[in-house]
């Protein structure tokens, strides 16, 4: 399989049927027989495409296309779709709006860098690394990406955009744990001051927790999901919930962190446990501005939209690049909307430009890998 190309651009045609056979390949993280079928395709798509076939790292595919890895690309080919959900999601296009499960978070990202790629005569120093369980936490690839992004000039994320398109030049870091309360259980009817209640402790420290975020800096600190007890007229012996932490700073996700481990009961007898702790460091916009004025650049110069960049909550997997020091620019993918919701979609319109646009900052930085701290190329370079 040959890349396709026009003159005007990428031939958006071809990138779209191996976008339709990526999406109709259903690849919920939670499925291992569905994501080795995944991996499979993954592995046949970019082969056709690079002429190289990847390294299989279970459900991981990477292709080390020359030499050390100087510029990084990360996608995935998970989703959060179980099996069966074409038959009420199919794909299909509808006045230039693509949709099907996937498709916008973010098998068009996967589909634009392997047509990119396949296009280029010099991939001296590219990685391409398309990992299977992003839509976890990157529990298993989560070594991989720091081990590959370690020494490297650049890490681009294909992940989906922000609104408009806009590129994503900040992710708050996340922390997950779990609070987990041990009380005595006792008849709530006959003897309940015997009891340690841990329902009363619970929501001492629910409030406790919630009280540790803050607004002013970006940072939140929620309780969610909650058990406590196991029959109505029992004093509870145990009980649990779990809390979502983002944090714009790891000073932040660190300051958490401790203070969740510091946490003291409040009624006497009771015993408090912590589960968890930081899951994905945040991507600081420190990271992102020098590439974002790279890209920003290109994409003037080649007339293409103006590009913008915000903060988001989420996280990715350019976290994890981002987080051991590598300059990362994240959202280079699909632009439109939709993530893990029943409207999930990518405008047909936009996949041009942000497949032109991926290809330019790549080429850019193969030739010119380290550029000027302000994004902008030293003279003669292109």
């Amino acid at each position: 399989m040959a890349f396709h190309e026009t003159p005007a651009g990428p031939d958006v045609d071809a990138l779209i049927e191996d976008l339709r056979t990526l999406v109709e390949c259903e690849s919920p993280s939670s499925d291992p027989g569905a994501l080795a079928r995944s991996a499979d395709l993954v592995a046949r798509l970019g082969t056709a495409h690079l002429g190289a076939e990847p390294e299989r790292l279970g459900i991981h595919l990477r292709w080390r296309l020359g030499g050390p890895t100087r510029v990084l690309l990360l996608a995935h080919h998970d989703t959060v779709w179980p099996v069966g959900t074409l038959r009420t999601h199919p794909f299909g296009i509808s006045d230039g709006v693509l949709r099907g499960p996937g498709s916008f978070d973010m098998k068009t990202g996967l589909a634009m860098v392997l047509h990119v790629l396949g296009s280029l005569d010099d991939r001296t120093g590219v990685t391409l690394l398309v990992t299977g369980d992003e839509e976890l936490g990157s529990p298993s690839s989560q070594a991989l990406i720091e081990d590959e992004a370690r020494g490297a000039d650049a890490a681009l994320v294909l992940e989906a955009s922000a609104d408009g398109g806009a590129l994503k030049l900040e992710r708050k870091g996340t922390s997950i744990y779990r609070v987990l309360v041990k009380g005595r259980a006792a008849h709530a009817g006959l003897e309940p001051e015997k009891g340690v209640n841990a329902s009363v402790e619970l929501a001492h420290q629910v409030l406790a927790v919630a009280a540790l975020g803050d607004p002013a800096l970006g940072t939140t600190v929620t309780p969610t999901d909650a058990v406590s007890g196991t029959t109505r007229n029992t004093v509870p012996a145990d009980a649990s919930f779990a809390v979502d932490v983002r944090a714009r700073t790891a000073a932040e996700q660190h300051r958490v962190d401790t203070a969740l481990r510091a946490l003291v009961p409040v009624l006497p007898g009771a015993v408090l446990e912590i589960e968890g702790g930081i899951n994905r460091p945040p991507l600081e916009g420190a990271l992102s501005a020098a590439l974002f004025a790279r890209a920003s650049r290109l994409a003037a110069a080649a007339g293409f939209p103006t590009l913008t960049g915000v903060a988001v909550g989420g996280a990715s997997d350019g976290n994890f690049a981002a987080g051991v020091g590598t300059p990362t620019l994240d959202g280079l993918g699909a632009v439109g909307g939709g993530a893990h919701a029943d409207d999930e979609h990518v405008l047909v319109d936009r996949i041009a430009d942000r497949t032109a646009l991926l290809r330019a900052l790549v080429v850019d930085l193969i030739a010119n890998p380290a550029g000027d701290r302000d994004g902008t190329s030293p003279a003669g370079a292109r």
